[in-house]
């Protein structure tokens, strides 16, 4: 568990290996419940490298000092990842 912010990551090792590697972060809101958004990459232990960039959106809650995962979405591609940015830039034309 972490305690401030800046500690939160969706980086993994597993017996030594990091199976999930971050490459950067995000803070979007801060507060009783946060936002993060985070660019990472998978190992692929077929070809024994890491994957295409992938991203994620985190919220957290803090909870007696504690930030708790509460709810995630993944975005698998660069192609979604663009869909995405295209549909915000549309609605914020306003």
């Amino acid at each position: 568990m972490a305690s401030e912010i800046d500690e939160l990551t969706i980086q993994y090792e597993e017996d030594g290996l990091v199976t999930v590697k971050e490459l950067d972060k995000r803070v979007l809101s801060k507060g009783a419940w946060s936002t993060i958004l985070f660019r990472y990459q998978d190992w692929d232990r077929r070809k024994e490298a890491y994957g295409p960039d992938k991203y994620s959106i985190r919220r957290y809650q803090k909870r007696n000092g504690q930030y708790m995962q509460k709810s995630k979405f993944n975005i698998s591609s660069r192609d979604q990842a663009r869909a995405i940015i295209e549909a915000l830039e549309e609605w914020m034309k306003d």
